[in-house]
């Protein structure tokens, strides 16, 4: 499972604004390792002209050198890191997207997918626009700016909104303003801070984005709300807050709970780490099993086994230690090749588990392969027994709203029993968290969570999927 991206918004009252975004970007690289990207502006510039930007693929560090920091001047700026789920991993796709409309240039970072992206895109070319990318992201912008043309950017945002469907948080950068928008289901994350005692405003996808650059987090964008952060130079800084849409129930989504977010993030009022603990213990409630020691598939995987040690009273031991200087690996076409691949990023510590009943702790399982590699690396170190615990339920569907996932023909659990699973993994047992389970580990009701991956129920129409979107029918502020 992959996210689709991490998003940034930062204006500041004076100095340049680059190099915050880029720490900012550094915090939110688990959430996009393909490309990075940053467009500034300035607020005291009032011949609106090109917004300046870089983007290229590779990590934030990779991008952005001193010089090409030094080369951007701002005070008001976005950034962008990309995973791709629509559109190709190449530069063209890369974000910040600027375009042009009748006033200058709009840049646009997005986290999300949106589901219509192929109808409204074709609807537009009929129109004659045309298109560099192959992203919704660019399907956005580009009805974006056919909107400003009639309405301010209130009432623009707020045709957009109605006419996309999907999961959307934005950063926009226009002329002055730097603007947050969150979708109504509120399925992606976002949040608001200030910097510099109040001086400054910033908006991201995860909290731990805002403390990494000396931020206070004030709360999270509401689902449906916009911020526009404006900033001129002669009337001072404000921030205005429009609620445009309110959902009866929301659709955050559960996978940023489990793997996605940062556990020192802070997601809807709740610290990741805690939930994480919580579904450690309850996954111990669940599935206990005679064992010696609990070990996690580290990172992801560390919360929720010290919670299983936590409730259980087996003693925690790291059984893996992986190799954080590795960066990407590529698919090995052979299959000795593979097993190599998958050793520089975890090696075993064989006396921690030698003769030893292991209880490994992992937060999901997508295809299966490599969580069978790892049960065989601890078997040939010497374990006496593997049993596999798992953070999240079975993952029997894929995902449309902004998650890189597998069709269900490539997902180990959407067919096979648990008896079936347990063989192909070649654990001597395996123990998923229950729905409920994982629902009241969030502490968030089952209603007002995005659950389509584990359940087939999805919160907007997507063709041939059952949809819940009549307990989501939006009411109009």
């Amino acid at each position: 499972m992959r996210e689709g991206c991490g998003i940034v918004g930062i204006a500041i009252d004076e100095g340049n604004v680059t190099l915050p975004l880029f720490y900012a970007l550094y915090a939110l690289q688990h959430r996009g390792q393909e490309s990075a990207g940053i467009a500034v502006s300035r607020s005291d510039d009032e011949e609106r002209g090109e917004i300046p930007l870089i983007k290229d693929m590779g990590f934030v560090y990779e991008v952005f050198s001193p010089r090409r920091l030094n080369s951007l001047k701002g005070n008001i700026g976005i950034g962008h890191v990309r995973y791709s789920t629509t559109g190709a991993s190449r530069i063209e796709n890369a974000e910040p997207l600027v375009v042009n409309y009748h006033k200058g240039q709009i840049a646009i970072a997005h986290n999300g997918n949106l589901v219509n992206a192929a109808e409204l895109k074709k609807e537009l070319q009929r129109e004659g626009r045309i298109f560099h990318s192959d992203t919704d992201t660019e399907v956005i912008a580009h009805l974006l700016a056919k909107e400003l043309v009639r309405h301010d950017p209130v009432e623009a945002i707020k045709v957009l909104m109605k006419r996309v469907v999907g999961s959307y948080s934005l950063a926009i950068l226009m002329g002055k303003r730097l603007i947050a928008v969150r979708d109504p289901l509120g399925i992606k994350p976002l949040c608001f801070g200030t910097l510099n005692d109040g001086q400054g405003y910033i908006v991201a996808s995860e909290s731990s984005a805002i403390d990494t650059v000396g931020g206070k987090l004030v709360r999270d964008v509401k689902p449906g709300e916009v911020l526009i952060i404006n900033c001129s130079s002669r009337a001072g800084k404000s921030v205005e807050s429009y609620q445009l849409y309110r959902g009866i129930n929301t659709a955050y989504c559960v996978f940023e709970y489990i793997y996605f977010a940062r556990p020192d993030s802070i997601l809807d009022g709740r610290l990741v780490y805690d939930v994480r603990l919580k579904i450690g213990e309850r996954l111990a409630e669940e599935h206990g099993v005679d064992a010696d020691v609990v070990s996690p598939v580290p990172d992801s995987g560390i919360t929720f086994a010290i919670g299983y040690a936590k409730r259980s009273g087996l003693d925690y031991m790291e059984g893996f230690i992986k190799n954080r200087y590795i960066g990407r690996t590529f698919i090995m076409p052979e299959e000795r090749y593979r097993d190599t691949a998958v050793r520089l990023k975890l090696n075993v510590v064989r006396r921690n588990i030698e003769g030893k009943r292991v209880v490994l702790v992992d937060d999901s399982i997508v295809r299966g392969t490599t969580s069978r590699r790892i049960v065989a690396f601890l078997k040939n170190k010497g374990a006496k027994e593997v049993h596999l615990r798992i953070g999240s339920p079975p993952i029997i569907a894929p995902c449309y709203l902004g998650i890189n996932t597998p069709t269900r023909d490539e997902l180990l659990a959407s067919n096979r029993s648990m008896d079936e699973i347990c063989r192909f993994l070649k654990a001597d047992s395996i123990g998923y968290i229950s729905l409920r389970g994982l629902v009241d580990s969030i502490g968030i009701s089952i209603h007002n969570l995005c659950l389509g991956c584990l359940n087939e129920r999805y919160p907007v129409d997507i063709p041939g999927e059952v949809c819940v979107a009549r307990q989501l029918k939006l009411s109009q502020f």
